[in-house]
Protein backbone atom coordinates (compact mmCIF):
# COMPACT_ATOMS: atom_id res chain seq x y z
CA UNK A 1 0.00 0.00 0.00
CA UNK A 2 1.87 3.26 -1.23
CA UNK A 3 0.07 6.44 -0.16
CA UNK A 4 0.94 10.50 0.60
CA UNK A 5 0.29 13.31 2.58
CA UNK A 6 -0.97 16.50 1.02
CA UNK A 7 -2.32 19.63 2.23
CA UNK A 8 -6.45 19.51 2.42
CA UNK A 9 -8.16 22.10 -0.03
CA UNK A 10 -11.46 21.16 1.45
CA UNK A 11 -12.71 18.98 -1.30
CA UNK A 12 -12.88 15.69 1.41
CA UNK A 13 -14.59 17.77 4.19
CA UNK A 14 -17.19 15.60 4.60
CA UNK A 15 -15.15 12.31 3.90
CA UNK A 16 -12.88 13.79 6.90
CA UNK A 17 -15.94 14.54 9.11
CA UNK A 18 -17.04 10.84 8.31
CA UNK A 19 -13.34 9.55 9.15
CA UNK A 20 -13.52 11.63 12.80
CA UNK A 21 -16.85 10.09 13.61
CA UNK A 22 -15.83 6.43 12.91
CA UNK A 23 -12.78 7.19 14.83
CA UNK A 24 -14.30 8.70 18.04
CA UNK A 25 -17.24 6.25 18.04
CA UNK A 26 -14.05 3.70 18.29
CA UNK A 27 -11.39 5.62 20.51
CA UNK A 28 -13.53 7.90 22.58
CA UNK A 29 -15.48 5.18 24.48
CA UNK A 30 -15.74 7.54 27.52
CA UNK A 31 -18.06 9.99 25.32
CA UNK A 32 -21.98 9.56 25.79
CA UNK A 33 -24.29 9.82 22.44
CA UNK A 34 -24.93 13.21 23.66
CA UNK A 35 -21.46 14.51 23.68
CA UNK A 36 -20.43 12.88 20.04
CA UNK A 37 -23.41 14.74 18.69
CA UNK A 38 -22.15 17.56 20.40
CA UNK A 39 -18.46 17.50 18.91
CA UNK A 40 -19.77 16.34 15.89
CA UNK A 41 -21.47 19.75 15.14
CA UNK A 42 -18.34 21.52 16.33
CA UNK A 43 -16.22 19.50 13.00
CA UNK A 44 -18.70 19.45 10.76
CA UNK A 45 -19.92 23.46 10.88
CA UNK A 46 -16.10 24.42 10.74
CA UNK A 47 -13.75 23.19 13.34
CA UNK A 48 -11.51 21.91 10.08
CA UNK A 49 -11.62 25.37 8.71
CA UNK A 50 -9.57 26.82 11.59
CA UNK A 51 -6.73 24.85 11.30
CA UNK A 52 -4.38 23.52 8.34
CA UNK A 53 -5.42 20.05 7.49
CA UNK A 54 -2.91 17.23 6.05
CA UNK A 55 -4.31 14.14 4.87
CA UNK A 56 -3.22 11.14 4.00
CA UNK A 57 -4.64 9.32 1.00
CA UNK A 58 -4.32 5.72 -0.14
CA UNK A 59 -4.09 4.26 -3.52
CA UNK A 60 -7.36 5.39 -4.51
CA UNK A 61 -6.65 9.08 -3.25
CA UNK A 62 -9.11 8.44 -0.63
CA UNK A 63 -8.59 10.16 2.82
CA UNK A 64 -7.46 7.64 5.36
CA UNK A 65 -6.18 9.51 8.13
CA UNK A 66 -5.75 13.54 8.87
CA UNK A 67 -4.04 16.33 11.19
CA UNK A 68 -4.98 19.44 11.79
CA UNK A 69 -2.35 21.98 13.13
CA UNK A 70 -2.85 25.68 14.45
CA UNK A 71 1.05 26.62 13.98
CA UNK A 72 2.90 24.07 16.17
CA UNK A 73 -0.14 22.88 17.95
CA UNK A 74 -1.42 19.64 17.08
CA UNK A 75 -5.52 20.24 17.26
CA UNK A 76 -6.69 16.96 15.63
CA UNK A 77 -5.57 13.61 14.73
CA UNK A 78 -7.51 10.98 13.34
CA UNK A 79 -7.56 7.73 11.07
CA UNK A 80 -9.85 5.75 9.85
CA UNK A 81 -10.49 2.69 12.02
CA UNK A 82 -9.97 0.50 9.11
CA UNK A 83 -6.74 2.01 8.74
CA UNK A 84 -5.66 1.62 12.83
CA UNK A 85 -2.00 0.08 12.69
CA UNK A 86 -0.50 1.01 9.87
CA UNK A 87 1.34 3.56 10.63
CA UNK A 88 -0.62 6.68 9.12
CA UNK A 89 -0.73 8.61 12.71
CA UNK A 90 2.93 8.40 13.32
CA UNK A 91 3.66 9.34 9.09
CA UNK A 92 1.25 12.23 9.82
CA UNK A 93 3.29 13.58 13.10
CA UNK A 94 6.56 13.69 11.14
CA UNK A 95 4.97 15.46 8.14
CA UNK A 96 3.55 17.89 11.14
CA UNK A 97 7.28 18.05 12.32
CA UNK A 98 8.53 18.47 8.61
CA UNK A 99 6.17 21.85 7.98
CA UNK A 100 6.39 23.01 11.63
CA UNK A 101 9.46 21.52 13.16
CA UNK A 102 10.05 20.54 16.17
CA UNK A 103 8.33 21.16 20.02
CA UNK A 104 5.00 20.13 18.89
CA UNK A 105 2.10 20.57 20.98
CA UNK A 106 -1.01 18.29 21.76
CA UNK A 107 -3.86 17.63 24.28
CA UNK A 108 -5.21 14.80 24.54
CA UNK A 109 -8.22 13.48 26.46
CA UNK A 110 -7.19 11.57 29.29
CA UNK A 111 -9.76 8.52 29.06
CA UNK A 112 -8.76 8.03 25.79
CA UNK A 113 -5.56 5.57 26.96
CA UNK A 114 -5.37 4.59 23.30
CA UNK A 115 -3.93 7.84 22.41
CA UNK A 116 -2.53 8.97 25.39
CA UNK A 117 0.03 5.42 24.66
CA UNK A 118 0.54 6.31 20.83
CA UNK A 119 1.46 9.76 22.03
CA UNK A 120 4.14 8.31 24.67
CA UNK A 121 5.41 6.28 22.28
CA UNK A 122 6.40 8.66 19.85
CA UNK A 123 7.66 10.76 22.92
CA UNK A 124 5.86 13.20 23.55
CA UNK A 125 5.77 14.20 27.10
CA UNK A 126 3.48 15.57 29.77
CA UNK A 127 3.78 19.10 30.71
CA UNK A 128 0.26 20.18 32.27
CA UNK A 129 -3.04 18.73 32.86
CA UNK A 130 -6.35 20.58 32.95
CA UNK A 131 -9.92 19.84 34.54
CA UNK A 132 -11.77 20.48 31.61
CA UNK A 133 -11.60 20.20 27.31
CA UNK A 134 -11.37 22.97 25.15
CA UNK A 135 -15.38 23.05 25.17
CA UNK A 136 -15.20 23.59 29.25
CA UNK A 137 -16.62 20.07 29.52
CA UNK A 138 -15.71 17.98 32.28
CA UNK A 139 -12.83 15.56 30.11
CA UNK A 140 -9.85 16.27 31.27
CA UNK A 141 -6.91 17.02 29.06
CA UNK A 142 -3.70 16.18 29.32
CA UNK A 143 -1.18 18.58 27.94
CA UNK A 144 1.77 16.63 25.46
CA UNK A 145 4.81 18.20 24.09
CA UNK A 146 7.25 16.52 21.57
CA UNK A 147 10.39 17.77 21.09
CA UNK A 148 12.05 15.70 18.42
CA UNK A 149 10.79 13.31 16.21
Amino acid sequence: MSSEIVLDQEKDHDALVEIWHKAVVQTHTFLSEEDIHFYHQVVQNGALNEVEIWVELNDEKEPTGFIGLDGKKIEMLFVDPDYHGLGIGRRLIGQAEKVKGSHLQVDVNEQNEGACAFYKRLGFVQTGRSELDGSGRPFPLLHLEYKAF
